[in-house]
């Protein structure tokens, strides 16, 4: 839009309530409230983030992902500290081992940007343990080399492409001798958040004999995939790098139409073929941007119809507890026979109503979504 008006960019990531109004992206008057949320979850917003706000648009989508408000202040029934379960199937610390032939390797607790809405939010950030100790890595490996079932090693965290070229290459050579990791994903939004980070020596480190990588890039917008981001992306696919997109299904980012369409061509457009589209998790703090499972399910309704078959992602529930994702498009949900109360919305005061769910999971077992408060 022409008539945009985007925040300076900033020579430095913004990490606290009061560098963030300074730039013009929040008002003075909220500071109290935003440190109160600052003090419990983790705030950062890069130069490349910052600089595509429009301060002029009180809903912008891009704030609405990296800008703390004072809603997070407010948690719902049901929200969870640890909301998809990942304690539940973590065996050795940094391990989450919650389907037969993959494991999640959470290696550092950092990030370039944090989301508003993150389902680890309570794990990450500053005031927590940064990276996995080495003791705990060479016992996480140990796991991974003892379950020949796994084929499949996903590094996560925080965001792993925050750790060095030199220490990522020294992990991958150690994921890539075991013979049965096959392999290798990464879920990053350091393409988007901090493309430069994204160099030929961090590409040369991912690429690794022995083991296939792949990339997961997590953008919510098609703003977010700027000639820099694509730059980024780029690097990685011409060195032979598959990329794959993840995305959240976000009130006032990316629910409704148009907003998913530009996001899915843009990631076609990018070489990225889109993955997961998540409903969003149980976070604490995190009620004002999730939306309801029967919008969703209309919105992949209606993109079926107005898109390539490229462009089609997975709409996914991460079932509360730790039962696994399961699609819920029209084929895999049925109503169940009540109804969750009226739950009045953090912003607009609108109510808004959620229909209860029977899920089937990877297993044939069936779940109430949302849970019982």
């Amino acid at each position: 839009m022409s008539d945009r008006k985007l925040a300076k960019r900033p020579a430095a990531t913004l990490r606290e309530p009061a560098e963030l109004a300074a730039h013009g992206l929040v008002r003075a008057a909220d500071l109290a409230d935003l440190e109160r949320v600052a003090s419990r979850y983790a705030v950062a917003v890069t130069p490349d983030i910052a600089a595509l706000i429009d301060v002029n648009d009180s809903n912008d989508p891009i704030a609405r992902q990296f800008i703390p408000t004072a809603a997070e202040l407010s948690s719902q029934p049901g929200e969870h500290a640890d909301p998809i379960g990942d304690h539940a199937h973590s065996p050795v610390a940094g391990i989450v081992h919650r389907y037969p032939d993959r494991v999640l390797l959470k290696l550092v607790h950092v990030c370039a940007v944090y989301c508003r809405f993150c389902f680890r939010r309570e794990m990450v950030g500053p005031g927590k343990e940064s990276t996995l100790p080495d003791a705990a890595y060479g016992r996480a490996l140990n796991y991974i080399k003892e379950h020949r079932e796994i084929w499949e090693v996903i590094l996560t965290g925080g965001d792993p492409l925050m750790l060095s070229p030199r220490r990522l290459s020294d992990i991958m050579a150690d994921l890539a001798a075991i013979d049965h990791v096959k392999i290798i994903r990464i879920h990053t939004r350091v393409p988007v958040a901090d493309p430069r980070r994204v160099s030929a020596e961090m590409v040369a480190a991912l690429k690794v004999a022995g083991a296939t990588c792949w990339v997961a890039l997590h953008a919510n917008h098609a703003r977010e995939l700027t000639d820099d981001a694509r730059a980024a992306c780029a690097r990685l696919i011409d060195a032979g790098i598959p990329m794959v997109s993840q995305s959240v299904l976000l009130r006032g980012v990316n629910d409704h139409i148009a907003a998913l369409e530009d996001l899915m061509r843009a990631f076609v457009e990018c070489r990225i073929k889109p993955y997961y589209l998540h409903h969003g998790d149980l976070a604490p703090g995190t009620a004002h941007l999730r939306t309801t499972l029967a919008h969703g399910r209309e919105l992949m309704r209606a993109l079926r119809g107005r898109v390539s078959g490229l462009c089609q992602p997975d709409y996914v529930l991460d079932i509360p507890g730790g039962a696994g994702k399961s699609p819920v498009g029209p084929n895999y949900l049925l109503p169940h026979n009540s109804v969750v109360d009226e739950v009045e919305a953090q912003q607009g005061r609108e109510a808004q109503r959620e229909t209860r769910y029977r899920v089937t999971d990877y297993c044939g077992d069936v779940h109430l979504y949302p849970p019982e408060p």
